[in-house]
């Protein structure tokens, strides 16, 4: 692949799915080897909403020994249990609301500009409408919590094929929700997050949805499809895909969640996260 285009834009590896055969305190420092300075988290304690002090000081010193930035992290989602978050499962209520600050005090602490709070997905014998409800009143909540860290709050579309009972299956459903965020709290720091697999394989037009919901992207999570391997391993245009995106103003320095960086949510296709960078030279890998 060609990486001119990809020279424009600054990457993140997102840790809970790169680096994952290492325990996760481990993690920021093999990052750190490979040559990126900056990484992302889904929520890292499983389904503890409010993990201990040691837990949290222990992986705020893996970040800080490793000179790695957190740059964004998932509220409270319970993916390692295949749930795909919890702002509008009614059960989670109380656990969500109870981890919004402990979420947010976290990512304030080690410099994190985006908190990403997953949906939710249905639940049988609940009506949608009213997990809707209570997923803006739950979102209303977090974007208020993100703005007081200097945060945004992003909601993402899922694909269809992996996650059947989640409702945000396009762009458009995303972005519908997150402009009822924006009229609801008139603090415009809901942001769609634009990841370019899960939207590939729901089979929407990436340059459309690109040049469609520009401002109102706020970060950008790739993988190549199909297979959710690293780039060059699918069918994903990426040369063409990251000039779009600069040319969109999502670039480093650009306002948008962490400076306008490109998340690395992809699998390793040997199974060997360190293996999977060939695509990007190192020294394009760090932060910028």
């Amino acid at each position: 692949m060609d990486v001119t285009a990809a020279a424009k834009h600054g990457f993140t590896v997102n840790l809970s799915i790169l680096f994952s055969e290492l325990p996760l305190l481990e993690r920021p420092a093999a990052a750190a080897a490979a040559g990126f300075t900056a990484a992302e988290l889904w929520w890292p304690f499983g389904t503890e909403h409010s993990p201990s002090r040691a837990e949290l000081d222990a992986l705020r010193k893996a970040f800080s020994d490793a000179g790695v930035r957190l740059t964004g992290l998932n509220f409270l989602d319970d993916l390692s249990q295949g749930v795909r978050g919890t702002v509008s499962v009614p059960s989670e209520k109380e656990r969500f609301r109870a981890n919004v600050p402990v979420a947010a005090e976290l990512a304030a602490s080690l410099g994190a500009t985006a908190l990403n709070a997953l949906y939710g997905n249905r639940v049988e014998g609940v009506e949608p409408a009213e997990q809707d409800a209570l997923a803006l009143e739950n979102l209303v909540i977090a974007a208020g919590a993100a703005h007081e860290i200097g945060a945004i709050l992003l909601v993402e579309a899922l694909n269809k094929a992996e996650s059947p009972d989640y409702p945000l299956v396009s762009a458009a459903a995303a972005v519908e929700v997150v402009d009822k965020v924006n009229a609801a709290t008139g603090l415009g720091n809901a942001k769609f997050l634009c990841d370019l697999y899960h939207l590939a394989k729901n089979g929407e037009d990436l340059a459309a949805v690109i040049d469609t919901y520009a401002d109102r992207i706020g970060h950008v999570q790739i993988a190549d499809n199909p297979g959710r391997n690293e780039p060059g391993t699918g069918e994903l245009d990426f040369e063409d895909l990251f000039a779009r995106l600069s040319a969109a103003g999502h670039q480093p320095m650009s306002g948008s969640a962490a400076g306008g960086l490109i998340g690395l949510e992809y699998r390793p296709s040997t199974g060997v996260s360190a293996d999977s960078f060939g695509w990007l030279p190192r020294e394009l890998r760090a932060a910028r």
